[in-house]
């Protein structure tokens, strides 16, 4: 690795020691602080429980992340399916609950795969920039505007899921940098995916598409889409976490049953024919993204919203 590569290396380790540090304190204050009438304290005290269920959905969605399937929408659909959690709650657990493995992918793909640093770099901060804003605005949305939102975006997803099962996506090109006006529409385009994180919109696919387009190796999105995960999860997540809007449980279920998936993945299994378990996923995205769709109809439009 190169002096480049090491800092940035480094920086994700720092950050990701800092999002720990934030996370507990940050329920420490809560704990003390927050108030929870006598009526609703079981179901206070059921959102910060971590259920068996929660760290074998981080491990497999993680798992499968790693080798090229993205881990939002599935576990977006295992969230809507056994409805546990308020949808609102929904974005700001995967972005607290899934920031840790991503940074763990990041450590990895940026160590072992060659791209350019000015690429790297400044798609990497762009996407941090657009989940910063991004978050702001999702931590403030009604729960309906949450639920359109998310049944848009697996739409989306599915769309992509089958685009890829059908070999329509991209093949790029054997470039490792981007330069001048593409290296402009990867940035500002980066930073839009990285608001759209903040809702629940994975980056991995778009991202991949992206720079496939403009003629860059697909390997070397790699590093660029878990990097900029790797950085702007544990911000955002931190702003949720302060707002208060995700499932503790749920979300620590997820980083602890990630990391090892993502581990497994990298260093043992490192490649499987997973052409089927894509149909699969496609098809329970889909299912889920009806039934987001389907909860956003029945949910009263605000009054804010009328006036």
């Amino acid at each position: 690795m190169n002096a480049g590569t090491i800092g940035l290396v480094t920086t994700i380790a720092v950050v990701g020691v800092a999002y720990i540090g934030c996370w507990w304190a940050l329920e420490r204050v809560r704990a003390r602080n927050e108030l929870v009438p006598p009526e609703e304290l079981g179901a206070w005290t059921e959102s910060r429980r971590v259920r068996w269920a929660d760290p074998l959905v981080g491990f497999v969605t993680n798992f499968f992340d790693t080798l090229g399937i993205g881990s939002f929408a599935p576990t977006t659909a295992y969230f809507k399916l056994r409805a546990r959690m308020p949808d609102e709650q929904i974005p700001g657990t995967l972005n607290v609950g899934q920031a840790l493995p991503s940074m763990s992918q990041a450590l990895i793909f940026i160590s072992i795969v060659s791209v350019d640093l000015t690429t790297l770099y400044s798609m990497i901060a762009a996407a941090v920039l657009g989940a910063w804003f991004g978050v702001g605005l999702v931590s403030r949305l009604s729960r309906r505007a949450i639920q359109l939102g998310m049944g848009g975006s697996l739409l989306c997803a599915a769309v992509l899921f089958f685009a890829s099962n059908m070999h329509w996506m991209p093949g790029g090109g054997d470039a490792l940098g981007l330069m001048g006006p593409r290296l402009i529409a990867a940035v500002l385009i980066n930073a839009f995916l990285g608001a759209l994180m903040m809702l629940g919109v994975g980056l991995y696919a778009p991202c991949l598409i992206l720079v496939s387009l403009l003629g860059m190796s697909p390997l070397a999105a790699f590093p660029i889409m878990m990097g900029s995960c790797g950085l702007l999860m544990p911000i955002g997540g931190a702003r949720f976490v302060r707002s208060g809007r995700y499932n503790r449980g749920a979300a620590l279920g997820l980083a602890l049953g990630g990391i090892p998936g993502v581990l497994v993945a990298a260093y043992i299994v490192k490649s499987l024919p997973i052409a089927w378990l894509r149909w699969l996923v496609l098809v329970v995205v889909l299912y889920a993204a009806i039934q987001m769709l389907r909860s956003a109809r029945r949910t009263p439009v605000p009054a804010s919203a009328k006036s």
